[in-house]
């Protein structure tokens, strides 16, 4: 049996999702960049998810979301889908879009874990020796004072969406400021203090080596078929939470733990017939799909 996802209203996540075979099909450009947006928008209308922070690299892409009504499954499965099959009809491609498998999703515990995310989220292209500031990414990105500012319109990009069909002319991209940093004094100043030390370090390091950063001219010259040169480290641990917070990590591991052995006991108990049997808060397949009885809170 697969590993349930956990899925409570409420939780602020990293999301990440990586192209098939590490190619650059999500390669920067005016149509891509507005596919994605426009796909985030459609897909936070649908479910109600607030988008905070989103980088797209050209092979994956990260995102800061919380879920507020417990609908990450549903806004991920039409981000995801839709964003292939908009980038593929562009690129005159049927292949899979998306490596195999499903997407990365990290809860984040606390504060200090949202802090650190949305750092990474945007210094990514850094980070990847792409360019020397985020803020030079041509890819499609936000910055830090987007988040609770107004919305901004992106219009449907024309290709795979029927002229006259339900996805709307243009939608709202709004971004939200995290839940858990609306109490802290200075939290933005903190965060944009946060990205410009974290940059100056990997630029400080990357002269160190004697490493050039690729630039915007070439990243935007590369072939959508094309793909990074490095070996990618294979086999590595894939994090379901992350937090700073020693203390409330390991609480929200422990609650994971007890949700995957009580889903596992209720699965057992379903697959010998007991239609009955009640599975843990947070169980969503099933519910969904199959309508099982769920427990509270």
């Amino acid at each position: 049996m697969s590993v349930p996802r956990f899925i409570v209203p409420g939780v602020t996540y990293l999301l990440t999702r990586r192209c098939f075979g590490r190619q650059f099909l999500l390669r920067p450009g005016r149509k891509v960049n507005q596919i994605f947006e426009f796909c985030l928008a459609a897909a936070a209308a649908k479910t109600g998810c607030e988008p905070h922070a989103y980088c797209m690299l050209s092979n994956h892409y990260h995102l800061v979301v919380t879920d507020v009504q417990g609908n990450l499954p549903v806004f991920m499965h039409w981000f995801n889908e839709y964003v292939a099959k908009c980038v593929n009809r562009e690129l005159g491609r049927w292949e899979s879009f998306w490596a195999p498998g499903s997407y990365s999703q990290v809860s984040l515990s606390d504060e200090e874990a949202v802090m650190d995310k949305l750092v990474y989220t945007y210094t990514n292209p850094v980070s990847a020796g792409l360019v020397r500031s985020f803020k030079h990414w041509p890819g499609a990105r936000s910055t830090p004072e987007a988040m609770g500012q107004p919305a901004r319109v992106v219009e449907r990009p024309k290709g795979f969406f029927r002229e006259h069909g339900p996805v709307p002319q243009r939608l709202q991209l709004r971004l939200t400021s995290p839940p858990s940093l609306l109490g802290r004094a200075n939290w933005r100043r903190d965060l944009e203090s946060r990205i410009a030390d974290r940059e100056a370090e990997l630029r400080s390091a990357f002269d160190r080596k004697g490493k050039r950063f690729v630039g915007r001219r070439l990243v935007l010259n590369q072939l959508p078929t094309g793909r990074p040169s490095r070996v990618e480290s294979r086999r590595g641990l894939n994090p379901r939470v992350a937090g700073r917070d020693k203390w409330k990590r390991i609480e929200a591991l422990r609650r994971l733990k007890r949700f995957i052995c009580e889903y596992r006991t209720a699965w057992q108990r379903f697959a010998k017939g007991d239609r009955l049997v009640a599975f843990p808060f947070g169980t969503y397949a099933m519910r969904v799909q199959l309508r099982v009885m769920c427990s509270g809170p």
